[in-house]
């Protein structure tokens, strides 16, 4: 019953902190306007950047590492046996925040938060993954995609089989999320950070 009672806590925990958007509160408080309405229509930094601006998008990509990261450190402390709980909730709350009708970003940069928080080697991994995809491909939903799917193997290569579960449902999520770039991604027509389009 603790258990049961711990996990949702964690679990609203992480949902709550994980759907601050970010990216379009920093955007229209910049006179940027709605992000929602250019662009993938997300909430999150690579949609930002399409607004001009690499110090908006810096810190939305900054600001959404660290509200996945929050929860997870938080549940650490006080809530130990329900941290996956509260990482998945950051992820959700970032995909599908209820203030903006459940409509929010893919959830790259607060994974790679929930990582961190989860334990260095994992946001290690999920930064080199996708940083160093990013950096050669300049596909910002290739490197996503990709660095989401290494966490889960960095977790079983390291034996932390209680995390196996949780990082590999983040990881289907993120993929189903990028449903649209994978078709694009086949097509060839996936645009690049920096091309305009």
């Amino acid at each position: 019953m603790t258990h049961g009672l711990d996990a949702l806590l964690a679990a609203v925990l992480g949902y709550v902190l994980g759907s601050i958007p970010f990216g379009l509160l920093l955007a229209m408080l910049a006179g940027k306007g709605d992000v929602r309405k250019i662009g993938s229509g997300n909430i999150g930094a690579t949609n930002v950047l399409r607004t001009g601006s690499k110090k908006l998008a810096a810190a939305t990509l900054l600001l959404d590492l660290f509200k996945g990261w929050l929860p997870v450190f938080l549940a650490w402390q006080f809530l130990p046996g329900a941290v996956g709980f509260a990482a998945l909730g950051a992820v959700i709350g970032h995909c599908f925040p209820v203030w903006l009708g459940f409509r929010g970003g893919k959830g790259v940069a607060t994974t790679a938060g929930v990582c961190f928080g989860l334990g260095w080697p994992f946001g290690l991994a999920y930064a080199v993954v996708w940083l160093g995809l990013l950096y050669g491909t300049k596909i910002s939903s290739l490197a996503g995609m990709s660095a989401a799917v290494a966490a889960p193997l960095v977790a079983m290569a390291l034996g932390r089989w209680e995390l196996v579960p949780v990082l590999c449902a983040i990881a289907a999520l993120i993929l189903v999320l990028h449903c649209a770039n994978i078709a694009r991604l086949k097509a060839g027509t996936e645009p690049r950070v920096g091309s305009g389009k």
